[in-house]
């Protein structure tokens, strides 16, 4: 039976069932309603955050689901806008390694060392933010020019330079911990 305190978990679902329709439009090169899709996708995520705290909704299926969500739209939309030639192929891979060393390495410790809940670094939330927010400027940029080569790249360039700084804090992290357990 579903529950009001569910509602959080039903919306990350939802995010998730977006992911196919967005991969969908954006190969087919509809942008504008690939930009809706996504906006949609946000204001989700938005709102089941909100829920879960203000109702105190939360629970720790959904402290995994949530991040999992965002994680397999971001990084649908960065391989389909790496395979149409939107993004970078060097930016994409650049992505994928951060991810998979971080969930990699949690797993491992979480193994091997002691079992301990993910809580994001600040510089693993702007890195997220501005991953977003490239996303965003690519697909818009399809639709209606907003930022010319020079601001793209400079957005590039902070995406690849938050991308590699949150991998570094995270191995460091994760290294310190093993090192003060042993």
């Amino acid at each position: 039976m579903i529950q009001a305190r569910d509602i959080p978990n039903l919306i990350s679902f939802a995010r998730i069932a977006l992911v196919p329709p967005i991969v969908y439009v954006l190969l087919a090169g509809d942008f504008g309603l690939a930009l809706w899709l996504f906006l949609i996708a946000g204001v989700s995520d938005g709102l089941d955050g909100f829920l879960a705290k203000h109702f105190a909704w939360q629970s720790e299926f959904g402290g995994k689901l949530d991040p999992a969500a965002d994680k397999l739209l971001l990084l649908s939309c960065y391989f389909v806008l790496g395979w149409i030639g939107l993004l970078p192929w060097w930016l994409v891979g650049l992505v994928f390694l951060r991810d998979i060393v971080i969930v990699v390495g949690w797993i491992a410790y979480n193994q091997h060392v002691q079992r301990i809940s993910a809580q994001p670094m600040l510089i693993s939330k702007v890195n997220t933010f501005m991953q977003i927010v490239l996303a965003l400027a690519v697909v818009a940029n399809q639709v209606r020019p907003i930022l010319d080569a020079g601001s793209m790249l400079a957005l590039l360039i902070v995406v690849a330079v938050t991308t590699v700084w949150s991998g570094v804090a995270y191995v460091g992290y994760w290294g310190a911990r093993v090192v003060r357990h042993d």
